[in-house]
This record gives structure tokens, C-alpha cells and sequence, in this order.
């Protein structure tokens, strides 16, 4: 598959994080998509072209695990990275286990958050787009 433009869905209920990421994201080129829970991320997911989901762990209605283990049933190649402010070393290797590509305590430093973001997309579809560091 080649990307020219991936599309990225930021999946968080801080409205705040969710716009600034999206913002910054955009700024670097990519398609960005958002999701305020995850049962809004799953419809997206099910309807438009997606290529990597961040999401936040702790959300109403569907947790971010929850949602990183549905969209595994739905599209088992998207990449996944899942970011909390509570990550401890057992929420982690659930997320692993549940084939998360990358878990980030938040705050998130934007450069790791887009390194992880151009690895992903770079070793799913060999995506060799530059992405622009903050």
C-alpha cells in the first residue's frame, strides 16, 4: 500500500489535547481525523480510511484498551498507539498484549509522540514520508 497523505484519528476526551494534537499533526502534512470517546472511534474506523489511531486510555463510554482491542478485530494491520496520564507498567503490557505499537505515559513529548507516529506508518505500509520534528 502506498501512502501518499496517512490519516491519522486522535481519539481523546480532553477537547483541548484532542484539538491540539490534531493542529500540530496537520501542521506536519498528515490527515487527521477525531474521535471524542471510543465508540466514536469505531464508527470512524468502519467508515473512513484510517492508517494509525492514537488514543487515550481512560474515555467514557469505551476505554482506549477496549477500543485498541476492537479495532484489532476490525483492521488487525493499523497501528495503534495508546497514551495515558496513569500508565503503569500493567496497563502497558496489557496495551502490548492487545498489540498496541507504542504506549506513552502523557505529558507526551511531541517529538517522541511523531517519531512513533512515522515508524508506525513506515513499518506497517513503508510509508517513507518525512515528518517534521516540533
Amino acid at each position: 500500500m502506498q501512502l501518499e497523505i496517512p490519516s491519522l484519528l486522535v481519539t481523546d476526551d480532553d477537547d483541548d489535547l484532542r484539538e491540539t494534537l490534531r493542529a500540530a499533526l496537520e501542521q506536519r502534512g498528515f490527515r487527521t481525523l477525531t474521535a471524542s470517546d471510543g465508540e466514536q472511534a469505531l464508527e470512524i474506523v468502519q467508515t473512513m480510511q484510517v492508517h494509525l489511531l492514537l488514543l487515550d486510555m481512560y474515555m467514557p463510554r469505551l476505554s482506549g484498551l477496549e477500543t485498541l482491542r476492537r479495532v484489532k478485530q476490525i483492521t488487525e494491520r493499523m497501528p495503534c498507539i495508546l497514551m495515558s496520564a496513569d500508565m503503569d507498567d500493567r496497563l502497558a503490557e496489557e496495551a502490548l498484549q492487545a498489540r498496541a505499537f507504542r504506549v506513552f505515559s502523557k505529558p507526551v513529548r511531541f517529538s517522541d509522540l511523531t517519531g512513533s507516529v512515522h515508524l508506525a506508518l513506515q513499518q506497517t505500509y513503508g510509508w517513507s514520508g518525512r515528518v517534521l520534528n516540533s
